[in-house]
């Protein structure tokens, strides 16, 4: 079987990032692939990786946890899951760092993304 690049990966938020950031390479070994900060200097998109893993994750709610999935087609999966009743939380837009995407809510309540941003694998 084929060696895919993944398109999957977990998002989390840190009430204090830069910390997270700190205690994620410290505790667990993780290695800092990206971060990206805000104009106030807060950590808004950081991504760490242990192997071939990676997670995703900024300043924000502790609460607000989820999946990012990486699409072709960020606009065509917007329209399925729409046209199939799924919550949208944040409708299809650019985003600064060059993604298409858009954010829902599956049947139990999660949080999820879509959208054409795919962070470099991990080496």
């Amino acid at each position: 079987m084929a060696s895919q690049t993944p398109n999957i990966f977990p998002f989390m938020r840190f009430a204090d990032a830069d910390a997270a950031l700190e205690w994620l390479t410290q505790t667990f070994g993780f290695q800092e692939r990206a971060v990206h900060r805000d104009d106030q200097g807060a950590i808004r998109h950081a991504e760490v990786s242990l192997g071939a893993g990676t997670i995703m994750f900024g300043q924000g709610d502790p609460g607000d946890q989820g999946v990012y999935v990486a699409v072709e087609d960020a606009d065509a999966h917007y329209e399925r899951a729409k046209a199939a009743g799924a919550e949208i939380t944040r409708d299809i837009e650019d985003t600064p760092y060059g993604s298409r995407e858009y954010s829902a809510r599956d049947l139990a309540g999660h949080a999820w993304s879509f959208g054409t941003y795919r962070p470099e694998p991990a080496a």
